[in-house]
């Protein structure tokens, strides 16, 4: 059994209004001036249309547990009535993308499951589309995926099969490489866990671009999170620590949806993977650890780990003089406090006097932010707060005051970068406790559409 949702503009509203028209129909109205894209700006109106698609899926969802047996449906379809005479295929496809995100589950653990998900027949027109919600479902995955199946190596193992599926290369660097490199905040991070790190770089380059020096993507891949031998003091805190590798899962998400769907750009996306744990022998409160570069980091806290192998990371970027460095963590509770599930934060080393003055990038990510659903709230990043950040045995260390974080960590990063660079902590929306909007309980893959829809409009 097939379900229909219509789409018919509609000129006497200024929203889109939808209801049951038939037994397995539905009927949804969307304003002319959405069709025609004069309502506000673009920005706004894609991500109301795919919040409309997610709360359609919601109430699909209730209606079907509602039919006999017999008027179930299992299908799902969206097109336009033959009476629209404006089929906008940018609204059709932002309906779709809330359907589809809003359709996904993670069910591979369960032995006696049913699931629930629809099969959604329609296509998208936009082929960018359609790879940007595979590889945040992706992102999800291996969020979602528990330690106990999904370790620093065993990631490496499936972004070798990721690669070869979608095209992208991929070079992973053991632990004697690593150690070669002499990546101390890698090495220091991971020395309580028996399993071994890994460094991931993962290169896309289209044959049709003529970039020399690519964008850069770093993402913060600790695996599982018990704060070290800071073990984490709060109530189940570590519950959801599997969801501290989201910014290497944001990174590997948005690079497997560019090299799928074969995008014009340059980018090389640098994945330090890791355990934080406390046992053998464990880097400890005011131990002194030398990084790559070798500057060396006062360890006040091990729960403070995250900016250690991002570091490194930062350094290693160095090599391909980039255009621009973006890096995606699940950094602070500061950041989760600050937007909650809402948005991200996001801080650059952009030097103007007035704080308002973001750089172009950070412009185009931004709106970037806005037409995908992922909203992004700029930091100030003033040198006020490096005084947090000094250290009277070394050249730095790894924890700020009580006050602001989020930024002090950010601090720490931008002293190993000198290249444009954006920090995005995405604390608060990798992920969720309970069902909000199209996102599922547990990882949203945020990061990836934002990645893909900046890198698609700044080839």
């Amino acid at each position: 059994m097939k379900f229909k949702i219509i789409l018919y503009e509609c000129d006497k509203s200024q929203k889109i209004n939808w209801y049951l028209s038939s037994e397995h129909t539905l009927a949804c109205r969307v304003p002319l001036s959405f069709m025609l894209g004069q309502d506000t700006t673009h920005e706004t109106i894609c991500d109301l249309v795919r919040r409309e698609g997610g709360a359609i899926y919601k109430y699909l969802q209730v209606l079907n547990k509602g039919y006999y047996l017999t008027n179930k449906f299992k299908y799902v379809g969206v097109e336009y009535s033959n009476k629209s005479k404006h089929k906008n295929k940018i609204i059709l496809d932002n309906l779709l993308e809330g359907l589809f995100l809003a359709n996904y589950e993670f069910n591979r653990h369960k032995t006696n499951f049913k699931g629930t998900a629809f099969n959604i027949s329609t296509t998208f027109n936009n082929p960018i589309n359609s790879a940007s919600i595979i590889g945040a479902c992706i992102a999800r995955d291996l969020v979602n995926e528990p330690l106990s199946h999904l370790n620093a190596v065993k990631l490496s193992v499936v972004l070798k099969k990721l690669a070869k599926k979608s095209g992208f290369h991929l070079e992973v660097l053991n632990e004697k490489k690593i150690k070669d490199l002499k990546m101390g905040g890698v090495l220091s991070v991971n020395k309580g866990s028996i399993a071994k790190p890994t460094f991931n770089i993962l290169t896309y380059k289209s044959k049709k671009s003529k970039r020399k020096n690519p964008i850069v993507l770093v993402g913060k891949g600790v695996m599982y999170d018990t704060g070290g031998l800071s073990l984490k003091p709060t109530p189940n805190s570590m519950d959801m620590m599997k969801c501290d590798m989201g910014g290497a899962a944001a990174v590997i998400g948005a690079i497997y949806a560019l090299a799928l769907s074969k995008s014009n750009c340059y980018v090389v996306g640098l994945i330090p993977a890791v355990e934080n744990r406390p046992g053998g022998e464990a880097y400890v409160p005011g131990d002194v650890i030398t990084m790559m570069d070798g500057s060396t980091v006062e360890v006040l806290n091990t729960d403070a780990e995250g900016r250690l192998i991002l570091a490194d990371a930062l350094h290693y970027a160095k090599r391909y003089k980039p255009e621009l460095v973006i890096d995606l963590a699940t950094l602070t509770g500061a950041a989760a406090r600050t937007t909650g599930k809402c948005g991200l934060v996001a801080m650059e080393n952009y030097r103007k006097e007035i704080f308002t003055d973001f750089s172009d990038h950070m412009q185009e990510l931004i709106k970037s932010g806005n037409i995908v659903g992922e909203r992004i709230v700029v930091q100030p990043f003033w040198d006020d707060y490096k005084d947090e950040l000094k250290s009277s045995i070394a050249d730095i260390k790894n924890l700020g005051g009580p006050e602001a974080g989020h930024i002090t960590a950010g601090k720490f990063l931008e002293y190993f970068v000198d290249y444009p660079w954006i920090h995005l902590d995405i604390a608060g929306a990798a992920f969720l406790q309970q069902d909000y909007l199209y996102h599922k309980t547990g990882g949203t893959g945020v990061g990836v559409r934002l990645l893909v829809n900046f890198l698609i409009n700044n080839n």
